[in-house]
């Protein structure tokens, strides 16, 4: 087993929930070597070309991670990784909410506005209309152009925006992928609504935390109107323009919104968990010149840090574990 693979106990929890086959003739080649090739990919940011031989064929590794990126197995695996991890009381429901930008390299650009058209088979078009249409039906829609695939502009250059929820322990909940410019606020219902944690028997996913905790970007009406309609405990402090304008108006202002202190604190954890991801390379800069294949390579580094919040990971051939951090330290 190499640096960074899956170890014996990691892979038996995911054997269960991979896929068997891609509706094609055959098997897939051996997942956990597959595996073993994009979390090398995701921890180094290498070229998909450059993979080492140990790892199978490289257009392999690379069609495996599109093909479950844009079908949605990394985020099932996700969900499997976090009920377990739930059904054993390890999710602590005090979550927090943030985002960070990820430079996107100059080879993110260029993605193609249409699909490309069936290649040529010794000098005929394939004569299976079939094949072609589940595999189309898999692409996700909203590609062409740099907006639609999660490519902006901000004040750091070309970026790409990730937004994620976290537990108590650092534990990634939800994932989405925006454009760089894109504001906090925008994605902050989005990112709650993607949390859904299944339970081991019967019964609907777990989808509301017992509290949650965010920076001044998610201070707003519309925001703090959704936590109350769901009844979420919230702890957002107050934008001093907010505050100001309240004080204008006297008693027709209103309260105070809550805000404890004490809560607020523990809102380090979402940045200890961007910290992690940041020691990805391929998930500090992205690569991925689609938005879909991008966050699935987000996604599959989740997954890894879903066996265990504080498993170490390595990152510029040293092995790292995230720091013990005081209550109100930040790591933005």
């Amino acid at each position: 087993m190499g640096r960074g693979d899956l170890t014996d106990a990691e892979w038996e929890r995911l054997r269960p929930f991979l896929p068997v086959s891609y509706g094609r003739c055959g098997r897939w080649r051996d997942h956990r070597q597959v595996i073993d090739g994009i979390l090398h990919r995701v921890r180094t940011g290498m070229q998909w070309r450059d993979l080492p031989e140990r790892f199978g064929p490289w257009k392999t590794v690379y069609e495996r991670h599109r093909q479950w990126s844009a079908d949605g197995t990394w985020e099932r695996l996700l969900q499997q990784v976090q009920a377990e991890a739930d059904a054993a009381g390890e999710i602590d429901w005090e979550i927090s909410v943030d985002s960070t930008i990820v430079r996107a390299h100059q080879h993110a650009a260029g993605a193609r506005t249409d699909p490309p058209s069936a290649p040529a088979e010794k000098g005929r078009l394939r004569q299976n209309p079939g094949r072609a249409a589940v595999a189309e039906s898999r692409r996700p829609p909203g590609g062409g152009g740099a907006g639609g695939e999660g490519l902006g502009r901000s004040r750091g250059g070309f970026t790409t925006k990730l937004h994620l929820s976290a537990d108590g322990r650092c534990r990634p909940l939800s994932l989405i992928v925006t454009a760089g410019q894109r504001a906090d606020c925008t994605q902050f219902r989005p990112v709650l609504e993607k949390i859904r944690v299944p339970r081991p028997g019967p019964g609907r996913p777990r989808n509301k935390p017992d509290s949650l905790a965010a920076d001044k970007a998610y201070s707003n009406g519309p925001c703090r109107e959704y936590l109350r309609r769901r009844g979420i405990r919230h702890t957002i402090p107050e934008k001093s323009d907010s505050q100001a304008a309240r004080l204008r108006k006297g008693s027709r202002g209103g309260r105070p919104p809550g805000f404890d202190e004490e809560r607020y604190k523990k809102r380090n954890t979402v940045e200890r968990a961007i910290n992690k991801f940041k020691h990805a390379r391929a998930v500090a800069t992205r690569y991925d010149k689609r938005g879909y294949v991008f966050l699935g390579t987000v996604t599959a580094a989740a997954v890894l840090f879903g066996f265990e919040p504080d498993r170490p990971h390595q990152a510029g051939g040293r092995d790292w574990s995230p720091p013990s951090i005081s209550s109100g330290q930040s790591m933005g």
